[in-house]
């Protein structure tokens, strides 16, 4: 499954290809509680169908009502404020004091338009970071790719805003760790592939939603995460013929994030063997190992929270 972002530029492609006209709806502005965080998009077809998320319900109920009864002329760019009096939070769903300040734009279905939304997808399935440059005075834009991602920036004259890929999440080994971390990596919108060369182990693989490689592990490095800083590696599989395949390859890659589940004997035993298989210092430093937040993990759901609490920490911190 494709990120959020991704999935409403793919549905306004195939609007616009139809010759379908729409509506651009972005969370520019947050005040208090918010249901959704800035950056957020929606957008609408003229016929009413619709993708993405404002808020989870009457926002968008909203909002659709005006723009297709005529009430909102969108000619231009135009923010939108949504939670100013306690009566509209209340009618709208919001949480108390909490305000929407929500950027609306009108794609009309000009080649101009859809080359440019041709672009962006092109960018985020290349799991590229694509930046949007918007005129809010012309109502024109422009997208290309950027070198980092940034926070949604606007001014009295232009939005420029940041889409990157999904973060991927490549499990080596299929036992119930990683049966457990896939779950709950689902729940927080991870792309998750389970890479075993194990066959049978592949085989009982009982859960949904997740993408199965029986193949060696390097391969699997080398074919999804090569040098993707949306990447995160995680070995699970206690057998250092597997696992140390997999991390010699990853540590070579500029990925996100690089991890081995074991004690902390068994994390420097694995540095010692990855420093005889001619890998660097910096390198090997790369390495998470314990993997995860020391929380006093001992069961595999456990251990799941562990892993996906460092790498909420880390991505926080970017």
């Amino acid at each position: 499954m494709d990120s959020i972002d991704q999935q409403v530029f793919q549905q306004v492609r195939r609007w616009l290809n139809a010759d379908t006209a729409c509506w651009l709806c972005t969370v520019v502005a947050t005040i208090g509680a918010s249901p959704r965080p800035v950056g957020s998009l929606l957008a609408y077809s003229e016929h009413g169908e619709l993708a993405g998320s404002l808020s989870g319900g009457c926002v968008e109920d909203d909002l659709l009502a005006k723009l297709r009864s005529g009430e909102l002329k969108i000619t231009r760019p135009q923010v939108l404020e949504y939670g100013v009096t306690a009566e509209e939070n209340e009618r709208l769903g919001l949480p108390c004091g909490g305000r929407l300040h929500v950027l609306v734009e009108h794609w009309p279905t000009t080649s101009d338009v859809r080359a440019q939304v041709e672009l962006l997808h092109t960018l985020l399935q290349q799991r590229k970071i694509a930046g949007r440059y918007l005129n809010l005075t012309t109502g024109q834009w422009r997208a290309e790719e950027a070198k980092e991602f940034k926070p949604l920036e606007l001014t009295s004259t232009a939005l420029i805003q940041f889409y990157g890929p999904r973060f991927q999440l490549l499990l080596i080994g299929a036992g119930e760790v990683a049966r457990s971390l896939a779950a709950m990596a689902q729940l927080l919108d991870y792309r998750v592939i389970v890479c075993d060369p194990r066959r049978h182990m592949i085989e009982q693989w009982n859960l949904d939603g997740v993408e199965l490689l029986n193949c060696m592990p390097d391969d699997a490095v080398r074919e999804h995460c090569r040098d993707d800083a949306h990447s995160i590696v995680v070995t699970l599989t206690h057998d250092p013929r597997i696992d140390d395949m997999a991390l010699m390859e990853a540590l070579q890659h500029n990925l996100f994030y690089i991890g081995a589940l074991g004690s902390e004997r068994t994390s420097a035993a694995r540095r010692k063997r990855l420093q005889q298989l001619d890998l660097s210092q910096v390198q090997i430093a790369k390495l998470h190992a314990p993997v995860g937040l020391k929380i006093g993990s001992k069961r595999p759901p456990e251990i799941a929270i562990a892993i996906l609490a460092e790498l909420t920490q880390l991505r926080s911190e970017q």
